[in-house]
């Protein structure tokens, strides 16, 4: 039967029942009984007419749309007929909806979509390991003389590429100021080896990676657009880096920012660095990417450069830090490595959010259903059929979930957006956005939120259930109170789920808190941090440097409001930065195969002043001492203790790069990065111009940013090419480099607090409905003679009791959680007895607040308004 024969239809069914009624009512007419009688036993004779509608209406083919349409009506009368449920019940569904949308937007894009290179399954990241023989689970970038070997003599590749990450300063020309940018340094053939081409220009080639060669640079998507207002006349063009000719051969897609979210630059690394440092095996510095041949798996791959490289320890063993095997992992592990995990509990939360919204709208279509069940009763007794209020309610809950996602994606919409702006610098962020894949996985957390919270609201509604409400007494209780455990019970997992999230929050914010108040060894307030370069091509000497560096200082300490200046070439908490070898001229030489390594930095006299830097024991460095004579070194506490245990270091010998610095000073401990132990590092003259790269330090007790624009001047008119870049101060430069760690408690505290208040909403629902269901019973208490004080007191603890169980459900629960996230954890075990002791009670001081206000409105009930209404 076709669609529009469907009216036709019900017209002629109505039509043929109206006969059939007036043919049965005559009949009894004529047996002599009054009009109004014939017409009852007609209908008693006949049968339901509603019911035998909807038996014919099920054997025609279209019944199930009818059904359906029917469902789809009603739901949406109802819903518009309770508009303050339909808006909570909405809200709840979108923020549990969208929060999973988003995070899910996200994992997939950074975590489970396939790199978007060519065969991206083969590609691996390369490394060195096994420097010794009991160290073989450890890993290093990798030498530019094994990348080498490892090239030339592998059978398991197809190719090898290696890349470095460097910055570089871009001059200024057409009336715009110099820049530093962060820049790559790659092998000719990285890009083949990847499978990406240029968007414009052409790929280096074998000629143009070469010491000889002039320079050739590819430019980031945005920095062509930014700098060069995406004019494709750009290319074949020369533009000047380092104080140095580079001519533009291509421009990237917008997608390819490898091996760094901020590369703007790709260079070729022959062209750049000296051929000593490419063939070195011990000067580590290089990411070496590889791609398998087919059929050859990683661990064969990884066999195979072993070979290599054990053979390579044992032509070197006289040089310690020639590494014995190699590692792989595949390039997108290596890319996601650190915010795998991160991203995955943050999922997770939003799992956890998700199941208490449902919860909470299951809980208030339970109430609801409390609310209607005379009415459902009476359907009921009139042939409907569970199976049909089934399918109302289910549809019910459609419709609040579709809307909720409808929201919800909205919220996604927006969330993306935001973290794409204020977190750029995430790995893979150019793949997040939202597709037919995450709209699939929408509609079936949608479908999934409707089956769950109307069958539990459904399962309040049961045959046996509503016919029993036609049983009941005007003033039985009995018949709700089944209903009343299912909204506690739903309570209970509620809170367990709220709890969960709050000890994963509240561990999360005590171990940032400890992350952020870590001791870094130096001053971190009053400091403001600056960034400069000095380019080989103006500055090749150390002569030059020493004075650039003396002048710089001069005029900088000279400025109104400074207390202090200085220049080192990594502050504490900037990074890594390098580490020297060396050896000590009155200790016995090291057996075959030993070396001695520490971090290395170079400082001017005035740095650990200026940074509150305790010098413990000798003094700092000579400032009249200058270049070559500027032989003296300064050690850390810990570089004494481990390597002069039982002897005092001052006046030893450090030997390094071929000569004697003799030692003046030991100094209080720093931490190159936040929350990483100190290291030992070796100190040594900024005077002696050995160091091309650093940090202005200036201490001022007054605005810093005031600072920034009279420093910017002197550079300028000292050179007008060189740019001042990464303006911090302290406490930025530590909050830059925690901001994985803040981004993710920030976000679960978020998701935590969302979980608490709609635990102490569905409380609150909870009681109030409990305190309206037994208003006839608490009036008659009051007017037996209970005291409203008791009232108040056994209200208040039927609601806390499904709190107290959730609470001690959740604690359970977020033992195991807690293990889960132990490796985000700084200073802080996974079970905080502080943080669980806040939780349970913050959660109880909620809970007592949320029940309060139901409770005290109970107990002020007056006994005749409530059995006059009852």
């Amino acid at each position: 039967m076709n669609w529009w024969q469907i009216k036709k239809r019900d017209s002629d069914l109505e039509r043929e029942l109206r006969s059939d009624l007036e043919l049965e009512e005559e009949e009894q007419r004529e047996g002599g009984i009054s009009e109004e009688e014939a017409r009852y036993a007609a209908l008693r004779a006949f049968g339901n007419p509603t019911l035998i509608r909807e038996q014919t209406r099920a054997i025609w083919s279209w019944n199930w749309l009818e059904s359906l349409a029917r469902d789809l009506h009603f739901s949406l009368r109802t819903l518009r007929h309770t508009p303050g449920f339909t808006v909570i019940a909405i809200l709840v569904m979108a923020l549990g909806i969208g929060a999973n949308v988003a995070l899910f937007t996200v994992v997939r894009g950074v975590l489970l979509k396939p790199l978007p290179f060519r065969d991206p399954d083969r590609l691996m990241m390369l490394y060195e390991a096994g420097l010794h023989e009991a160290d073989k689970a450890s890993s290093n970038v990798v030498s530019g003389g094994m990348y080498a070997e490892w090239k030339n003599q592998n059978r398991s590749y197809h190719s090898l590429a290696l890349a470095q990450g460097i910055r570089v300063g871009l001059s200024g020309s057409g009336g715009q100021l110099p820049e530093k940018l962060n820049s790559a340094l790659f092998s000719w053939d990285m890009l083949r080896t990847l499978g990406v081409q240029p968007a414009l220009g052409r790929d280096f080639t074998p000629a143009d990676d070469s010491p000889g060669a002039n320079g050739t640079v590819l430019l980031s998507w945005g920095l062509w657009k930014r700098r060069f207002g995406g004019d494709p006349s750009i290319l074949n063009q020369t533009i000047d880096l380092d104080a140095q000719p580079f001519t533009v051969i291509g421009v990237m897609p917008a997608w390819f920012d490898f091996p760094d979210p901020s590369t703007q630059l790709w260079t070729p690394v022959y062209h750049d660095k000296p051929e000593d440092m490419m063939l070195s095996f011990s000067n580590h510095m290089f990411r070496v990417v590889g791609r398998l041949k087919p059929g050859v798996s990683a661990s064969q791959g990884v066999a195979d450069l072993s070979i290599i490289s054990e053979r390579i320890h044992n032509e070197h063993l006289n040089d310690p830090f020639v590494f014995r095997s190699a590692k792989s992992r595949p390039l997108l592990e290596h890319m996601v490595g650190e915010i795998r995990k991160p991203l995955y509990v943050l999922l997770e939360a939003t799992f956890c959010l998700l199941l208490i919204a449902c919860l909470n709208v299951a809980n208030l279509l339970v109430a609801r259903a409390a609310a209607r069940r005379k009415e459902l009763a009476i359907r009921t007794a009139l042939g409907g059929g569970w199976l049909r209020l089934i399918g109302e309610r289910l549809m019910e809950c459609l419709l609040l979930s579709a809307a909720g996602g409808a929201l919800g994606l909205l919220l996604a919409f927006a969330a993306l957006h935001w973290l794409m702006q204020t977190r750029h610098d995430m790995t893979r962020v150019e793949s997040i956005h939202i597709d037919g894949v995450v709209a699939t996985f929408t509609i079936g957390v949608i479908v999934i939120c409707a089956l769950f919270s109307g069958l539990i609201a459904a399962f309040s509604i049961s045959d046996k259930r509503i016919l029993g409400v036609l049983h009941e007494a005007s003033r039985s209780v009995g018949g709700s109170s089944a209903r009343a455990t299912l909204r506690k019970v739903l309570l209970t997992l509620e809170v367990g789920l709220t709890v969960i999230l709050l000890i994963g929050a509240g561990l999360l914010l005590k171990s940032y808190e400890r992350l952020r108040s870590s001791d870094m060894g130096c001053i971190t307030q009053d400091v403001i941090t600056m960034h400069l370069g000095l380019p080989d091509a103006r500055y090749a000497t150390p002569a030059l440097r020493a004075n650039f560096y003396g002048t710089l200082l001069e005029r900088v300490r000279t400025l109104p409001g400074v207390d202090a200046a200085a220049f080192v070439t990594s502050v504490p908490g900037q990074g890594y930065g390098m580490d020297w070898t060396f050896s000590i001229v009155e200790h016995p030489p090291l057996p075959q195969g030993n070396g001695l390594s520490a971090l290395s930095r170079w400082a001017d006299p005035n740095y650990f002043g200026a940074m509150g830097i305790p010098i413990l024991r000798g003094r700092t460095f000579d400032a009249g001492k200058r270049l070559d004579a500027a032989n003296e070194a300064i050690i850390s506490q810990s570089f004494a203790g481990q390597y002069f245990p039982g002897e005092d270091p001052l006046g030893r010998h450090l030997r390094v790069r071929g000569q004697n610095a003799v030692i003046v000073g030991i100094v209080g401990d720093t931490r190159y990065a936040i929350g990483e132990t100190p290291r030992p590092v070796q100190y040594y003259p900024l005077d002696a111009g050995v160091e091309n790269v650093g940090t202005l330090v200036i201490r001022s007790s007054h605005d810093l940013e005031q600072f920034v624009l009279p420093v910017q001047r002197i550079v300028s008119q000292m050179d007008p090419d060189l740019p001042v870049s990464d303006v911090l101060t302290m406490n930025q430069l530590l909050g830059k480099s925690t901001l994985d760690q803040s981004f993710n408690t920030a976000l679960l505290v978020a998701f935590a607090t969302v979980s608490l208040v709609l635990a102490a909403v569905g409380l609150f629902g909870v009681m109030s409905y409990i305190a309206a269901q037994r208003t006839a019973e608490i009036g008659i208490r009051v007017a037996l003679g209970a005291k409203r004080e008791q009232v108040m007191r056994k209200m208040l603890l039927d609601g806390m009791r499904p709190a107290v169980f959730g609470l001690l459900v959740g604690l359970a629960a977020s033992l195991e959680a807690g293990q889960l996230m132990r490796d985000l954890l700084y200073e802080i075990k996974p079970l905080d007895p502080g943080v669980y002791a806040a939780v349970a009670a913050t959660l109880l001081a909620v809970a007592a607040f949320a029940c309060i206000v139901p409770a005290w409105r109970a107990s002020r009930v007056d006994p005749m308004q409530a059995l006059r209404a009852e």
